[in-house]
């Protein structure tokens, strides 16, 4: 049984010796030529003229295209609701709009050539932050969307305590180690793709608009990914369209990459937020009421910033059960670069929202955060029959657990019922492992005789809702083939980012024909071999093509059981497949011999499975429903230290108890966990996203834009899974832990404001991303002076 096992990813020894091949790494074939974008240095403009004479008679230029030269759609455009132009049509949106294309013999020529244009603009009035396109009603959607549960004003009028505020909350670059690319070869019919996207079956869908031709012209494949982390769910398309519409024109391969500082400058972000909160309790903790806005920068484009915004009013209410809640959600409209979807899609603005407001409330109320936290916790909810996990810790009686049965689930305010709660154990037992009592007590006793250096410690939870909030998108398909000699091949329509995703779907094929996962072969993501797939994205890659792997695989194993079974004259459920082995009854076969015998008995070893996720019904419009098949939870507990002369900080310390199911790979989970947290981090702490007031981005390199390296990690980091099954019947009982662990990264914010509040009597106020100037500003505001 390979389900379970810490085993190694199937790429590692490639990744590790240099040898796994990435876009960029394939061969390319004879007369291959080399794309580049010329791109806007206007943030808002109409082109006046735009002289492309000096591109042409640049060295090695072969073409030079603008939107004229497409035959089909000039639309990149993920939303059918928005054209997003492959390249600007007489207008330009943000600083680094693509205007047009040059097709050269060498990756620098392109470069070099794309800097010669001539262009002159007539500027127009440019919208860059959220306040501005507040105050000029430049919305998306044609304005904003509330959501209302309750009559929250009622509540807030009647609470006893009451918190109003804000929090400013960065964006965040992607910052994949492969940057965007993507490479197109005619061939006698059609065109193959092959390119660096979360989502070929989309990359295919708009080469076929674009070049006028239909999808089964277009082969779109993916073998791995460098990094994706959402920026490669959407943005990849702009770069297949462009080296499809000059194969089509040229009739040879042509390749596109971006280096650095252009896939900085042309790509989307993690959106950037401002939150506005009010939130009310009664005497005793109970929050009754709360009001949240969302201001969120979705710049020019729509791209995917409806789901996105969607999927931050979904997590606006973190871990909590609020009794009323409204929420107002501005898309606002900017010229700046489209951002787009970002690890957590949404769910860590909304979250960071609400746990703001959660601790301003506690600080308003002279409460301790956490005991704030877990008066306000939604029930825990057990299966009959069954008990708390049993380690010594939090364990419930059967009276309690018989009550807890009787009474109805909590709904959060879409409607959705909470029937999978299990934070409040979670929580008790992180408290205990990590000695949270303790550790705070020598904080505040290090902070009463420190008086520069001062620490801060919080613990936060995670409650993450698990589906496409788009229902259709929940579906995956996946094709098996068996060959006579014993070897089989796989292929699904998820794609490998180096999640994990492809060993664990070997994983779930090994176990069902009792295989080892060395004896399985994956191939690459192919729109041939299995179509009309969704993006790798929403943290489903597992559930949704681990399924569809199992069921094509049990297709294929009870046709072959049924004809060993007849062989070996016994009933088909006593033919077993275990160790590479085939049993049925005192007869044993190789699984080779198996699969042999089968062939030469007529028998198909090739089956496709399918998979569509039950119980979910969402709509959007009135933002009730439910979305979500089930919910991951987690929890941690960070340390940390401040220099309150500089701002500089350190993570300490920090323990994470994450909830991955029954987990298919405790090795890649735990991977996950860790990755997830650091990039969380990185978000929270030293990733600042800068754009001047002409639109210009200034950090679009590593110089200015600061990743968190390996001494950034926490010193002490302990990382333990919650292993217990899921209680929906998901592949093998596991969850999904591509995004959750993402949001355990507010407790390290958290535990900065915390040391920021050692400083004075008054509220810190942090803000996102918690620069060294942000660290300094809040020390201020808790001494009790403006900043």
């Amino acid at each position: 049984m390979s389900i379970g096992k810490p085993l190694p990813h199937e790429s590692a020894r490639l990744h590790v010796t240099g040898q796994a091949r990435y876009v960029d790494d394939l061969p390319e074939p004879k007369g291959c030529l080399h794309l580049a974008f010329g791109l806007s240095s206007e943030a808002h403009a109409q082109i006046k003229h735009l002289d492309l004479e000096p591109v042409r008679a640049c060295p090695d230029v072969v073409a030079v295209l603008t939107y004229a030269d497409i035959p089909g759609h000039n639309d990149a455009s993920c939303n059918p609701t928005f054209v997003e132009p492959v390249l600007a049509e007489g207008t330009v949106h943000y600083v680094g709009h693509p205007i047009f294309l040059v097709v050269a013999r060498s990756h620098q020529a392109a470069r070099r050539a794309a800097r010669a244009a001539n262009v002159t603009y007539d500027t127009l009035p440019a919208v860059l932050t959220v306040e501005q396109a507040l105050a000029a009603d430049s919305h998306h959607q044609g304005g904003p969307v509330i959501w209302e549960n309750g009559d929250s004003q009622a509540a807030l009028a009647q609470a006893t305590h009451v918190a109003e505020g804000e929090i400013e909350i960065g964006g965040q670059e992607h910052f994949y180690l492969e940057g965007q690319a993507a490479m197109a070869e005619p061939q006698d019919q059609g065109m193959i793709i092959r390119c660096s996207s979360q989502h070929p079956s989309e990359i295919q869908h708009k080469v076929a608009e674009a070049l006028g031709l239909h999808m089964h012209d277009i082969r779109v494949e993916m073998r791995r990914m460098g990094g994706g982390f959402g920026g490669k769910e959407s943005q990849g398309n702009h770069l297949a369209i462009a080296c499809a519409v000059a194969a089509r024109l040229t009739g040879r391969a042509c390749k596109m990459r971006y280096d650095r500082d252009d896939d900085m400058v042309i790509t989307g972000k993690r959106h950037d937020f401002k939150i506005l909160y009010r939130i009310g309790a009664d005497a005793d903790g109970r929050v009754l009421g709360a009001q949240f806005t969302h201001l969120a920068r979705c710049g020019w484009a729509l791209d995917l910033s409806p789901p996105v915004c969607d999927r931050a009013m979904l997590h606006a209410d973190s871990a909590y059960l609020f009794p009323t809640m409204r929420i107002q959600s501005h898309r606002l409209r900017t010229n700046t670069v489209s951002n787009t979807a970002y690890r957590g899609f949404g769910g860590p603005q909304g979250m960071l929202g609400c746990e703001a407001a959660m601790e301003h409330l506690a600080f308003v109320m002279g409460l301790d955060p956490l005991e704030l936290r877990k008066r306000n916790f939604y029930a825990d909810m057990m299966p009959e029959g069954a008990s708390a996990p049993d380690d010594g810790e939090a364990v419930l009686s059967p009276e309690d657990i018989s009550g807890k049965m009787k009474a109805a689930p909590q709904a959060t305010h879409y409607g959705q019922p909470v029937e999978d709660f299990i934070l409040n154990g979670l929580v008790a037992r992180l408290e205990t492992r990590a000695d949270v009592v303790a550790r705070r007590a020598a904080v505040a006793a290090w902070n009463a005789s420190h008086d520069v250096v001062k620490r801060g410690i919080a613990i936060s939870p995670v409650k993450f809702g698990i589906s496409f909030t788009l229902s259709h998108l929940n579906q995956a398909g996946a094709l098996v083939h068996i060959y006579q000699d014993g070897t089989v091949q796989i292929n699904h329509g998820g794609t490998e980012m180096g999640q994990g995703l492809h060993l664990k779907c070997c994983q779930v094929a090994a176990s069902v024909f009792g295989l080892a996962a060395r004896d399985i072969r994956i191939t690459a993501t192919d729109t041939s071999k299995v179509p009309n797939t969704s993006a790798t994205a929403a943290s489903s890659g597992a559930d949704l093509n681990g399924m569809a792997v199992k069921a094509a695989c049990d297709t294929l194993r009870d046709r072959i059981s049924g004809h060993i079974a007849t062989l070996a004259n016994c009933a088909v459920s006593e033919v077993v497949f275990v160790g590479g082995s085939v049993h049925a009854g005192s007869s044993r076969w190789t699984f080779a011999e198996a699969a042999l015998l089968a062939y030469q008995a007529r028998i198909s070893l090739s089956a496709t499975g399918f998979y569509a996720t039950p119980k979910i019904a969402w709509d959007t419009a009135v933002g009730r429903g439910r979305p979500f098949f089930y919910f991951a939870y987690g929890a941690a507990v960070t340390e940390v230290a401040i220099d309150t002369l500089t701002g500089e900080n350190r993570i300490l310390r920090t323990d994470i108890l994450h909830d991955a199911g029954t987990s298919l790979n405790p090795a890649i989970d735990i991977g996950q966990i860790e990755g997830g947290y650091v990039q969380g981090a990185g978000w929270l702490t030293t990733e600042e996203l800068v754009w001047d007031t002409d639109g210009v981005l200034r950090t679009h390199a590593p110089s200015t834009y600061k990743i968190p390296a390996c001494s950034d990690r926490p010193a002490v980091f302990n990382v333990t899974l919650w292993d217990q099954p899921n209680r929906e019947d998901t592949i093998y009982r596991s969850k999904a832990v591509g995004e959750p662990p993402f949001m355990l990264a507010i407790s390290a914010f958290l535990a900065l404001q915390n040391a920021c509040a050692a400083c004075g009597p008054g509220y810190p106020a942090l803000r996102a991303p918690a620069t060294p100037e942000a660290i300094l500003a809040a020390v201020s505001r808790a001494c009790g002076a403006n900043a």
